[in-house]
């Protein structure tokens, strides 16, 4: 057994196998450990209401194993003597992972706040769940952003020049991608402002169409003849936009003509045949019906009212049976309705 204190690079022999049998062997160790703590923390989850278990067993699973790799090595390593340029580098190795493997275990639990709040959403407003799509980007940012930093001054990186530099440089990309920049702050706007949701039907200027998804730069409709339409988020906010899904009633007005040759009484008796006709008919609420003006060619009718609902089928549904009402009580009446004529009075 007297090789075994052979020396190789510094270091026995035995030093160097149980430093390779450690970062071999501890890794499948600690995933064994992982795996069957996560099990019966899966199991415990199931009968508790608590969310804390839940969380831990997401940033359980979360562990990757390359981070129990390197720790392994780490480990192993400290069986043996290694050059101080060695040492440092797997000093820096390790570091950099650890620093990762807290990256993700953040993430982790992002996501699952995330995903809880989306369910949540869903139970109670299906169609604002999407919108924290927006949420998970900044926070993941920040994350990242905060992990990298003290990741450098860990390293002994003066973080201090490099925060004033990224200040500095921060203003010069910002003046570059300055509409970007105003499409995803207006991503959070719209996120928290709410002027509409997914599954809202809206008009911006001439084009319509009910909401997909909002996105960080980009808002997508589909429109009524099938097509997508892709907004900016600057472009949105800075429209007139009309939500026709927030509608709680719609108010109705149509006109219909009959002819000249409409005796006086029957004309009269105009307005209160429309009353009653769309009193007849649920779902809607009569305002006015009037005898409006002369036309060209017929004595125009102007009539209002109210659908208390802002479903655009139901509203033609309800408008369609008006119209054959009307047409079946002028049948009745002898009420002709009118359409563009001429009359050619020729004096000899």
């Amino acid at each position: 057994m007297n090789f075994l204190y052979s020396t190789y690079y510094g270091n026995p022999l035995w030093g160097w196998l149980l430093a390779a049998v450690i970062t071999i062997v501890l890794p499948f160790i600690l995933r064994i450990i992982i795996s069957f703590v996560s099990r019966r923390l899966a199991a415990i989850a199931q009968r508790t209401k608590t969310d804390i278990d839940d969380a831990i067993l997401a940033v359980f699973r979360d562990t990757k194993y390359l981070s129990l790799l390197i720790l392994s090595l780490y480990i192993g390593l400290q069986f043996v003597v290694l050059p101080e340029t060695v040492s440092r580098i797997v000093q820096i190795v390790v570091l950099i992972i650890v620093f990762l493997q807290v990256g993700f275990w953040g993430n982790a639990l992002i996501s699952f706040w995330i995903s809880r709040e989306v369910q949540k959403k869903k139970a109670e407003d299906p169609a604002s769940a999407s919108a924290y799509g927006v949420i998970t980007f900044f926070a993941r940012l920040v994350l990242w952003l905060v992990v990298i930093l003290l990741a450098l001054d860990n390293l002994n990186i003066e973080i201090t020049p490099l925060i004033t530099g990224l200040g500095i440089g921060g203003i010069a990309i910002a003046l570059a991608v300055q509409n970007i920049l105003s499409d995803v702050f207006n991503s959070v706007s719209i996120v928290l402002d709410k002027p509409f949701e997914v599954g809202d039907f809206i008009i911006v200027g001439d084009f319509l169409g009910t909401v997909e998804s909002i996105g960080v730069k980009t808002t997508r409709l589909r429109s009524l003849s099938g097509e997508q339409l892709i907004f900016a988020n600057s472009d949105l906010i800075n429209s007139r936009v009309k939500n026709y899904k927030r509608m709680k009633e719609r108010r109705i007005v149509f006109s219909f003509g009959v002819v000249y040759q409409t005796p006086a009484d029957k004309a009269e008796a105009i307005p209160a045949m429309v009353k009653e006709i769309i009193e007849s008919i649920d779902k809607i609420r009569f305002d006015r019906a009037h005898f409006q003006k002369f036309g060209d060619s017929a004595l125009i009718f102007e009539v209002v009212y109210y659908v208390a609902s802002g479903d655009y089928n139901l509203y033609m549904d309800i408008q369609q049976e008006i119209n054959l009402k009307l047409c079946r009580k002028f049948e009745t009446e002898k009420i002709e309705f009118a359409y563009p004529t001429q009359t050619l009075y020729i004096q000899k």
